[in-house]
């Protein structure tokens, strides 16, 4: 019996997502924020622009600054190695990129003033996902309830009487593509 311990990459699709937007901050760093408003943060831009296509999905990696990186980070490193161990790397991809999908298109149509950066709806949705872990058929959680509560009463409410910068749509859509994708996920585990 061997005592030798070893770090392991327990969480490919988490820990290649942290890493990548690592990169993207070191890099928006370097070029002034102009990698962001190229490729990682979407806005109301031309659909003849192939880039536009791009950012509905890379936005997940951008964010506004090293503070927006780390709090996101923090989140999927705690929540997205139990949701991959418990439902796969390729469910993980999936969320992720639904994620971005449904969060850039509502803020393509729907807020044409706004540009969009960052993992928080991403961070959302592994929050719901992580809610219905223990589900099981014919039941409801008051877990579930509890966090979709506190949690869309929190985003509606900061998203009426506080002005900052941080789109609480995001997190609402976000928290919406979790609960379908954890739901699903359970139900057809069963």
């Amino acid at each position: 019996m061997s005592n030798k311990r070893h770090i392991t990459f327990n969480s490919p699709v988490v820990l290649s997502f942290v890493i990548l937007s690592f990169g993207v901050m070191v890099i928006n760093y370097l070029t002034a924020g102009l990698s962001n408003q190229m490729l990682f943060m979407t806005y109301h831009s031309s659909l003849a622009s192939p880039l536009t296509y791009v950012r509905f999905f890379t936005h997940v990696l951008g964010h506004a600054g090293w503070s927006h990186y780390i709090g996101n980070m923090m989140y999927l490193l705690l929540l997205g190695p139990m949701l991959e161990e418990k439902y796969g790397s390729r469910a993980i991809i999936e969320v992720i990129l639904i994620t971005g999908l449904v969060t850039g298109l509502v803020t393509w149509f729907l807020m044409p003033s706004i540009a969009l950066c960052g993992a928080s709806g991403v961070v959302f949705a592994f929050i719901m996902m992580t809610s219905f872990t223990s589900f099981k058929e014919g039941e409801i959680p008051l877990t579930v309830i509890l966090v979709a509560i506190i949690f869309i009463g929190q985003q509606v409410y900061e998203g009426i009487l506080v002005q900052d910068d941080i789109s609480n749509m995001a997190h609402i859509l976000g928290g919406i593509v979790g609960a379908v994708a954890g739901y699903l996920l359970n139900k057809k585990e069963k």
